[in-house]
């Protein structure tokens, strides 16, 4: 699950003093939400009562990504109009993933469970960032595309309009992910647990 927010900067400068064109970029930090409970049963209750809050969903999810897309734009005005000579747009993603404090004395159908959840509940959410960041330089790439102007002004307003058209892509992206995601759990989850199981290494006899 995904919050997103948007920032916008503007630069005005002559073209000589304009720092060249970046490209999108990402940074990420990651935090954690601490659960017990010692059945699989305990630990769906614990995710379902101490996961982060997503706004969108009004209720608490296992995991959750924040982002806020920065856009950066650097406008020369000459007599001829304004042009962008500076577009960067960068994603700054904070993931909140879980930690269950019983994992190192579990026992081993359990913790097995656990780590097959945990590790797709961080792919998820990782997933999200990657779409994210392809929105991010498709949006670099759209604005790149506005060339010169009558006036800054109306340069501004058409960086706006694709803005809202690249972020309104970027939603029902995100938004398809998570029912794509969401159909597909059970079956999912029990594949990687198949899987998990079958490249298990042997135990030796004893004796």
């Amino acid at each position: 699950m995904i919050r997103v927010s948007l920032g916008l900067v503007a630069l005005f400068g002559a073209a000589l003093l304009a720092p060249p064109a970046g490209a999108a970029s990402v940074s990420k930090t990651y935090s954690y939400f601490t659960i017990g409970g010692v059945t699989l049963e305990e630990i769906e209750t614990e995710l379902n009562t101490r996961g982060p809050h997503v706004n969108s969903t009004g209720r608490r999810h296992p995991g959750a990504t924040q982002m806020e897309f920065t856009t950066r734009l650097g406008y020369t005005t000459t007599a001829r109009g304004c042009s962008l000579t500076k577009v960067q747009v960068t994603v700054d993603a904070k993931v909140i993933l879980p930690r269950w404090r019983h994992r190192s004395t579990a026992n081993g159908d359990t913790a097995l469970v656990w780590d097959t959840l945990s590790a797709d509940i961080k792919r998820h959410e990782e997933s999200h960032i990657v779409i994210a960041k392809n929105h991010a330089r498709e949006l670099e790439d759209q604005l790149k595309t506005i060339g010169r102007q009558k006036d800054c002004e109306t340069a501004a307003s058409r960086a706006k309009t694709i803005t809202d058209e690249v972020l309104a892509r970027h939603d029902a992206a995100q938004d398809r992910f998570d029912r794509i995601e969401g159909i597909n759990f059970e079956s999912r989850l029990l594949r990687l647990l198949q899987y998990r199981i079958g490249n298990a290494p042997a135990k030796r006899p004893e004796g």
